[in-house]
């Protein structure tokens, strides 16, 4: 199970503040919209996303398809391949993906501890 990009994907409070303090550990700003209330952040091959209002809790995110330059790989397990091995393991998701489309698609997974796992493919 190939799962592509990670990154932690944080929930914060004031998105402006938020920036300051992780360009002071040496992360720049890699995309998003701030005008939207999100930013991704890099500092060599690590990336925080920041999200203001747009969900609850922090989670672990990975973007099958994409390396951690958000880069298209050649060869990549689908979104829909990672829900059915999941699904066949027994593994509860909180969110699915249509099984009858291609492309973008998402899941969202909670693990033991109650962190959630946001699966997101791009392509």
């Amino acid at each position: 199970m190939q799962l592509g990009a990670f990154s932690i994907s944080l929930a914060v409070k004031d998105l402006a503040a938020s920036r300051a303090f992780y360009e002071k550990l040496g992360f720049k700003e890699f995309g998003g919209n701030p005008a939207q209330n999100w930013l991704i952040l890099k500092n060599g091959d690590h990336i925080i996303g920041l999200f203001q209002g747009m969900f609850e809790k922090n989670m672990l995110t990975f973007n099958p398809g994409w390396d951690q330059n958000a880069t298209a790989l050649d060869g990549f397990t689908d979104v829909r391949e990672i829900q059915r091995q999941l699904k066949a393991q027994g593994v509860a998701l909180a969110s699915e993906a249509d099984e009858a489309t291609t492309g973008p698609a998402s899941i969202i997974l909670t693990d033991p501890d109650g962190n959630p796992v946001l699966i997101d493919q791009h392509l």
